[in-house]
C-alpha cells in the first residue's frame, strides 16, 4: 500500500470516500461535503490499495499553534487489521508536534484501538450533542 499526504483533491474519488464511510457505519455523507471538509483541513492522508483506490483515510482540523484534533479516520474493513489506522493516526500526529493540545474523538467502539497505540482518555472533554444518536454514542451517560 502507498499513501499521500495533502494530495491533489482532483484526482480523490469522494463517491468512493462516501462509500467508505457508509462501509464503516457513519452518517450517509454527500461526496461533495466530504471534499469540501477535507479542503479545509490542514493535513490528509490518504491510503491506496495495489488498484491505487483508496482505503483509508484521515485529517486534521486545528487553529495553526494551539489546538489541533484528528477527524475521520477510516479505514475501509477489508483493510482493518493490517497497522493502517496506526499509521494514519501516527502519520497525522507528527504532523502536528508544535501543538499544546492534540486531540480526537473516537467512534463509538473504537476506543481500545486508540488506548492501545497510546493515547489517553480526556476526564474533562465535553460534548454538545445535536442528536439522540450523538447523545446515545458520545456521552458517559450511556456507557
Amino acid at each position: 500500500m502507498k499513501h499521500k499526504i495533502n494530495p491533489d483533491y482532483a484526482t480523490i474519488d469522494w463517491k468512493k470516500m462516501d462509500d467508505i464511510f457508509a462501509k464503516v457505519g457513519w452518517s450517509e455523507r454527500e461526496p461533495q461535503d466530504i471534499k469540501a471538509s477535507f479542503e479545509k483541513s490542514s493535513y490528509s492522508i490518504f491510503i491506496y490499495d495495489e488498484a491505487d483506490e483508496v482505503v483509508a483515510f484521515g485529517r486534521t482540523v486545528d487553529d495553526g499553534k494551539y489546538y489541533a484534533m484528528l477527524a475521520d479516520v477510516v479505514v475501509d474493513p477489508d483493510f482493518q487489521g493490517e497497522g493502517v489506522g496506526s499509521f494514519i493516526v501516527e502519520t497525522l500526529r507528527e504532523k502536528l508536534q508544535d501543538y499544546h493540545f492534540i486531540t480526537l474523538t473516537a467512534a463509538p467502539g473504537k476506543g481500545d484501538f486508540y488506548k492501545a497505540i497510546g493515547w489517553k482518555k480526556q476526564s474533562t472533554a465535553y460534548i454538545w450533542p445535536l442528536s439522540e444518536k450523538q447523545e446515545r454514542q458520545h456521552t458517559e451517560e450511556n456507557e
